[in-house]
């Protein structure tokens, strides 16, 4: 009986110790950037986002995907390194869109939380 009380254990404590593996955790110094006034005549603007990898694995950002078509965003595609940083960079187009203005940008990772929203806002005039 004390030997299968001790396999059961043993096989209890070698499944624990397989789900305590590495993590990619993803984190962003600022979530949303407000742009303020700006003018439709004067073209795109463009914020580019800090991404950080608080885990202890690499982080790869697999997706970003903006709320509309006149947000485009260019994000890092080689893996980050823990305690590294990376970027998404958007782009807002404000052409035939005047007044105020909120866009979102889902970032999906490999990370401990998987998606990551950020914000865009302002007002085209």
């Amino acid at each position: 009986m004390k030997q299968i009380v001790f396999i059961f254990m043993s096989l209890l404590l070698m499944t624990g110790g397989a789900f305590a593996q590495s993590q990619a955790v993803i984190a962003a110094e600022t979530a949303t950037h407000d742009f303020g006034t700006i003018q439709e005549d004067n073209g795109t603007v463009t914020h580019t986002f800090k991404i950080s990898n608080t885990g202890d694995a690499p982080l790869v950002l697999t997706r970003v995907i903006a709320s509309c078509g006149c947000t485009t965003p260019v994000w890092t595609k080689e893996p980050i390194a823990p305690g590294k940083t990376g970027e998404v960079k958007i782009t807002f187009d404000p052409k035939g869109r005047p007044g105020p203005f909120a866009k979102t940008i889902s970032v999906y990772s490999n990370g401990k939380t998987g998606s990551f929203v950020l914000t865009i806002r302002g007002e085209v005039q």
